[in-house]
């Protein structure tokens, strides 16, 4: 199995539960794996899964306001599934870097994982 990955994707948006997180918005990273079995020998871009193409899907699912992360990984994995035949499974990490979360240092984020039936 292939995998294909977008490493450290740095977004800034406004997904949150509180209404000051959806006024002063946060920074958020974002990983992503696709992987499927190439068919053989892959010498163009139809024949594997385009990495460019998987960032803009990214993107612009990012630019739309959430309140929970949980959603937006969901969404994003079965977008992807849906939109990339070749694709096989996703992994997908969302981190919300800088949580409203008084005296706490670090991050939080979700994972999902995501397989075509």
């Amino acid at each position: 199995m292939l995998g294909i990955h977008l490493n450290n994707l740095s977004f800034f948006s406004y997904h949150g539960l509180y209404d000051h997180e959806r006024v002063e918005g946060n920074f958020f990273t974002v990983n992503a794996i696709i992987h499927y079995h190439p068919a053989g020998m892959i010498d163009s871009i139809e024949q594997t899964v385009d990495y460019v193409s998987i960032y803009e899907l990214i993107k612009a699912r990012m630019l739309v306001a959430t309140p929970l992360l949980e959603t937006i990984v969901i969404e994003i994995a079965e977008d992807i599934l849906l939109k990339y035949p070749l694709a096989e499974e996703v992994y997908l990490s969302l981190t919300k870097e800088k949580p409203p979360i008084a005296n706490f240092e670090g991050s939080v984020g979700v994972s999902y994982s995501l397989k075509r039936k």
